[in-house]
């Protein structure tokens, strides 16, 4: 298939490029047919001498078959030669295949991250709960067992004042007799 394409020429930062007509599968800068025109992109857009083309040449080519490429067919449009219009390519902002399986990836991981910090803030609720529960339950239960300590130091405290008081109820009717 024929292309009508540029190539470029130039120096570096400061380019100039032929407008050709190729094999769609030769080098950019490789072998060519016919140099159909030029293209200086530090020429003001104005300037007549930007874009110079071999009108009966291009045609001839068209007939032929010859596609333009994208921006020739913009120079070619602005002299009538042929309809152009800008390309939609919606998937063109789309991330490829490998991108979007790698974004799928991260994005498990950092649910199953997440999951995993809850699961472990779950799980340190629970044992600070059941530690808090155990705590209540070993101050409670020692209180228990010191209550009835207490409670029967308070009945051997009391046993051992009411023999006296009944000892001296004793001896004082002894003493009265």
């Amino acid at each position: 298939m024929l292309r009508i394409r540029l190539t470029r020429g130039g120096t570096k930062k400061r380019p100039y490029y032929s407008i050709i007509i190729a094999d769609s599968h030769a080098p950019r800068d490789g072998r060519f047919i016919e140099k159909v025109g030029t293209y200086n992109p530090l020429l003001k857009k104005d300037d007549p001498t930007r874009v110079t083309l071999k009108l009966e040449s291009i045609t001839a080519w068209l007939a032929k078959g010859a596609q333009p490429s994208d921006r020739v067919a913009r120079f070619l449009a602005a002299e009538g030669l042929v309809k152009w219009e800008h390309g939609n390519n919606p998937n063109r902002a789309k991330p490829g295949k490998k991108a979007q399986e790698r974004v799928a990836e991260r994005a498990k991981r950092d649910t199953d991250r997440i999951a995993a910090e809850e699961a472990a803030k779950a799980d340190a609720a629970a044992a600070a709960v059941a530690a808090a529960e155990a705590a209540a339950a070993a101050a409670a239960a020692p209180a228990v067992e010191e209550a009835p300590a207490e409670e029967a130091a308070a009945e051997e405290v009391v046993a051992e004042e009411a023999p006296a008081e009944e000892a001296t109820a004793e001896e004082t009717p002894a003493e009265e007799a």
